[in-house]
């Protein structure tokens, strides 16, 4: 088996949160104790995903407030937050008590663009300014600049009994760092490289170019490349991997043909790009932990990285994610070459 050139330091994984409109509240449940079983499993990060109008987390910085107080020590991820329903100052506030709460846990990662469907949510979204909304990098520039600290306002001081201040509060110094963009072009990871954010790559690229435009691996080296180009750390600069890991050691039968149903289905989108945006899919990975791990070994975008927040995949049932996360923790990661974060299992 080739030996991944950078050995994996940081094991995550990322939970979409489903549940049943009639009974909303333990579908979040669920996924705190997803969260929590996490932790206890030694887990580096868990991260939630948006998913706006639909029967999932809508709301992930409320369910990370909510994880912050249940956890102690597991790091707390979005991916990602679209920005395009967003107002920065407000999230930048929110962003900062949350992180504040859970003691420096909290890893937030955006994106830009428009909503999903906007011209069906823009006037309730922004009524009066649909059509001036700006939805590209500066949205996340001026994010950037907020929770770093630099100033919102021009007025500072005291009104009567009240005391004010020009930068958003309450004011957490190290969550600068930790910001990440989910990116899936040259473009974005040059812009996140240059802004000096951390990457977030998934399983889904651009493919901008005839050349290798089926080659999914060696479009995202291409992409950490340049992000780590244009960083101020170079190859020091953070970049996280989040394609869907399946491991089968301790799967039942029935189980495993799920699994592997689940990503045959998925299977022909990635055998070229898809739409007009040319969206390119990595497939499944579906196996034991040691197939899986000499895969990754394999793939030229994972030797370049040594954190992953693998994606569990969508509509499994709770006990299917606690038997995939077992399996992650105690026999993918090992044979990765990582090992169980202090205070795990």
């Amino acid at each position: 088996m080739p030996s991944a050139s950078r050995p994996l330091r940081k094991l995550g994984f990322l939970t979409i949160g489903l549940f049943d409109g009639a009974d909303p509240r333990r579908g979040h449940e669920t996924t705190l104790e997803i969260i929590e079983l996490g932790e206890r499993l030694g887990f580096d990060s868990a991260w939630v995903r948006h998913r706006h109008l639909q029967y999932g987390i809508s709301s992930p910085v409320a369910v990370l407030a909510a994880a912050s107080q249940r956890t102690s020590r597991i790091e707390l991820g979005t991916a990602v937050t679209p920005l395009g329903w967003e107002n920065p100052l407000r999230l930048a506030e929110d962003l900062a008590t949350v992180d504040v709460l859970s003691g420096g846990r909290l890893n937030p990662g955006v994106s830009v663009g428009p909503p999903t469907h906007y011209d069906h949510v823009k006037e309730a979204l922004y009524p009066d300014s649909a059509d001036a909304e700006d939805f590209g990098y500066g949205r996340v520039r001026r994010l950037l600049d907020l929770v770093r600290g630099e100033p919102a306002t021009g007025f500072t001081g005291v009104v009567g009994f009240e005391t004010f201040s020009d930068r958003v509060q309450p004011h957490s110094p190290g969550l600068g760092r930790r910001m990440w963009y989910g990116g899936g072009s040259l473009g974005s990871a040059r812009w996140a490289g240059e802004h000096a954010m951390n990457f977030l790559t998934s399983s889904v690229v651009k493919a901008e170019g005839p050349d290798g435009a089926g080659d999914f691996a060696g479009i995202q080296l291409s992409h950490i490349r340049a992000f780590r180009a244009a960083h101020p750390d170079g190859e020091a600069a953070r970049v996280s991997q989040g394609l869907v890991v399946i491991p089968t050691d301790s799967a039942s039968p029935g189980q495993r043909a799920k699994y592997e149903e689940f990503a045959a289905a998925r299977l022909p989108r990635t055998t070229s790009p898809q739409g007009p945006a040319r969206l390119l899919f990595a497939p499944d990975l579906v196996g034991t932990s040691d197939e899986i791990a000499e895969r990754l070994h394999g793939h030229a975008a994972f030797r370049e990285v040594d954190e992953v927040a693998f994606a569990l995949p969508f509509t499994f049932a709770h006990e299917d994610y606690v038997q995939i996360l077992t399996d992650m923790a105690t026999k993918l990661g090992p044979a990765l070459g990582w090992r169980t974060a202090a205070g795990g299992r």
